[in-house]
């Protein structure tokens, strides 16, 4: 048991931490944040309120304008865009109005998501003049499961109020690069991410090894969510690494059908499984004394296989659950799709010797994970369906992904452990 415990206590406290950042019933919360300006009143409330003569002074904001026969009501429209690639357009409507002061919002209607995703949702924007200084005080109300989004428009609204200070001195307000989301921030991320981990495979050289090819192999499979995103058309992509949990990647639009679903899911799994058979020749190259040892190439095959086949479990957060939902539309269908994959993969872990409390431990942890829902935003209108062909593109791929995973894995264990 003490073998195995550091390995229990890092799937412990990544379920854990998956809990909090996706999960967990915040219920109705409040984010609130302050900025304080030297400009007038007059001005800076001009842009903050969304009738105001100067509303559409954030960049990403292309468009803002009263709704006739509606005073209370403004159309704005977005840089950010929807599944076709069109600029989102909002209806909202303003209430609680003290002029120069404060107001209260919310959203009636978007182009991109459905209604039900601003149902809780409200805005209150409050200036207070102090002295030579204009405060401004911003609450943003909604229901959050997970803690995930409540972190987002936190800093979300910080970087406004950046951008609205940029363009009261200025008169422009330009985007900027998160520094979050530097590719330097990132990078040091991730060698943060190999020294949290190496503890949990022992402080020595062979446990920080260990920690390296799972950083690497974290982005190597975002690469792959990547490259799919890229290939239906996303402007713009970008990957975010989390320490310990892994990494994200982001397309730059909604998707547009369920096989883009499907396809970009399964792609992180999909584009690894390409260098298996690459890995496979170079350890019998090694034997072959063409390089001096295998050993590094089996390692590195047993951590793909193993992150790559539990990222193709059929739990709705994972990617397995995500492809499975799109092939299969009926729970029946789903079901025994799933219970296949699952199959599968106890029948690889039975395969490589794990004892029967072990793979039963293993399906109670895959079930508590199941429990977390589907979660994910509701579009506004429903995503293109399937063609025959693309269900049974997209299944073959999924099963085919998880076969040569686990083969990945028995290949790799069977010749170091034997």
């Amino acid at each position: 048991m003490a073998t195995h415990a550091p390995a229990i206590a890092l799937l412990v406290i990544n379920v854990g931490l998956l809990w909090l950042l996706l999960a967990v019933p915040l219920g109705l919360r409040t984010v609130r944040v302050h900025g304080s300006f030297r400009e007038g009143r007059a001005k800076v409330w001009s842009a903050i309120f969304p009738l105001g003569t100067s509303a559409d002074w954030h960049h990403s904001v292309l468009t803002s304008h009263r709704v006739p026969d509606a005073p209370n009501r403004v159309q704005q429209t977005y840089t950010h865009l929807d599944r076709h690639g069109e600029p989102i357009v909002r209806l909202i409507e303003v209430t609680g109005t003290v002029p120069d002061t404060e107001y209260e919002a919310h959203v009636l209607d978007d182009s991109a998501l459905d209604a039900v995703f601003w149902k809780d949702f409200r805005e209150r924007r409050r200036l207070v003049e102090d002295g030579d200084r204009v405060h401004l005080t911003i609450e943003q109300t909604d229901r959050y499961r997970g803690l995930a989004f409540l972190i987002f428009r936190f800093f979300s609204l910080r970087r406004e109020l950046k951008a609205l200070q940029q363009w009261l001195e200025t008169g422009q307000s330009k985007p900027t690069r998160v520094a979050f989301e530097h590719p330097l921030v990132q990078c040091g991320l991730a060698v943060l991410s190999t020294l949290l981990l190496w503890p949990f495979f022992g402080l020595t050289r062979t446990g920080l090894l260990l920690s390296a090819l799972l950083t690497l192999v974290i982005v190597l499979h975002e690469l792959g969510h990547m490259a799919a995103y890229r290939a239906f058309g996303h402007k713009t992509v970008r990957m975010i690494f989390v320490p310990l949990l892994g990494g994200v990647a982001i397309g730059g639009r909604p998707y547009n059908s369920l096989f883009e679903v499907a396809t970009c899911a399964l792609m992180g799994a999909g584009m690894s499984a390409f260098l298996i058979p690459i890995a496979v020749v170079l350890h019998k190259a090694a034997g072959n004394d063409v390089f001096p040892s295998g050993t590094e190439v089996l390692i590195f095959l047993l951590i793909l296989g193993s992150f790559n086949l539990l990222n193709l479990l059929p739990m709705n957060r994972f990617d397995g659950g995500q492809v499975l939902r799109q092939i299969f539309r009926s729970r029946a269908s789903r079901m025994a799709g799933s219970f296949l994959i699952t199959l599968i993969i106890a029948g690889v872990g039975w395969r490589i010797g794990l004892s029967t409390p072990a793979l039963l431990a293993g399906l109670a942890v895959f079930a508590l994970l199941s429990m977390m829902g589907s979660g994910g935003v509701k579009p506004r209108h429903r995503l293109d369906e399937m063609t025959g062909g693309e269900r049974i593109l997209s299944g073959l791929g999924l099963y085919s992904a998880v076969a040569l995973h686990g083969y990945a894995i028995v290949y790799a264990t069977d010749r170091l452990f034997s």
